[in-house]
This record gives structure tokens, C-alpha cells and sequence, in this order.
């Protein structure tokens, strides 16, 4: 390819981890011989899998702000591990683009579903996504709210009756 070539520029995804490369292997097989979760189901995998996932996902997070992030939007903040909803995202839709490649139609979709993460990542950050798009991490709007549900008991018990 030549040197003038703009599209040699253009860098690749990033690589799955070979033990994560092995655990969807195994567990999707014809004859599973894993029984585990799935690898984008972060609050259920064991360590020895949640240590290479998080990783992965620094990368893939910078591939998809080079590869995709042209507006100010459309960038995934750095401190997404911050933000647990869009963390279960990222690594679904990761996972996704990993198969996503394989025929062009596949392909197609997972850049309508790219767009819809767009528009949930923008729901779910809101006006903190610019702060935090900036380095500036933005505690959770919402925490004032959350904290008045009760940790225990019985609904009657939590309204006080």
C-alpha cells in the first residue's frame, strides 16, 4: 500500500485478550465447555476475566474516540469506568464489534448501534458529560435522589410504616 495512501493511516481494533479470545470460544462452542456468564456481563465475571476485560476496554474506548468521535458528543469521557451503566455498554458493544466484522450487513448494524449508544451515553451523562468529557469527573447527578432509597427491609418498613 502506498505512502500516500490515506486509508493505510487508519488503525485496526483492538485485539480481544487471548484468555478472553478462549472464554468466547469455549462458551459459545457447539458443545460448551464453559457455563460462565457472558464477557460483557462485567458484574458477574470472575477476575481472572474482569482483570483482561478492563484492560481491553482503555483501548477500545481510545480506537472508538479516534475512529468515531468527530463531535464533542460523540466522545466517550475518560473517566467511563466512573459511569457503571456506560461501562456494561462499552463492553457490549465491544464485544459486538468483534463479530461485527465478519459480513457487511453485520457491519451496518453495529454502526446503527453505535449511533444509539451515542444518543443513550448522551441521555445517561447529561449536562455532567461535558464536564467530564473534559477530564473533570462530574459526581452522579442523581445521587442525592438514589440515596433516599433504603438499603433494607420490607417496602412497609422502607416508607416508614
Amino acid at each position: 500500500m502506498s505512502a500516500t495512501n490515506p486509508l493505510a493511516a487508519y488503525q485496526p481494533f483492538p485485539e480481544l485478550p487471548a484468555v478472553l479470545t478462549t472464554y468466547v470460544a469455549e462458551r459459545s462452542s457447539e458443545e460448551p465447555s464453559i457455563d460462565g456468564p457472558p464477557p460483557w456481563d462485567i458484574g458477574v465475571l470472575p477476575p481472572d476475566l474482569l482483570d483482561p476485560l478492563n484492560e481491553w476496554l482503555d483501548p477500545v474506548c481510545r480506537w472508538l474516540n479516534r475512529t468515531y468521535a468527530w463531535q464533542p458528543q460523540h466522545v466517550i469521557p475518560p473517566c467511563w469506568r466512573l459511569h457503571e451503566g456506560l461501562t456494561y455498554e462499552i463492553a457490549a458493544l465491544a464485544f459486538a464489534r468483534t463479530d461485527a466484522y465478519q459480513d457487511a450487513g453485520a457491519a451496518v448494524v453495529w454502526h446503527e448501534q453505535w449511533d444509539r449508544f451515542l444518543s443513550r451515553m448522551n441521555t445517561a451523562l447529561g449536562k455532567a458529560g461535558e464536564q467530564c468529557r473534559v477530564g473533570r469527573h462530574e459526581e452522579r447527578p442523581a445521587r442525592f435522589h438514589l440515596a433516599a432509597w433504603p438499603t433494607v427491609g420490607t417496602p412497609q418498613e422502607e416508607m416508614g410504616q
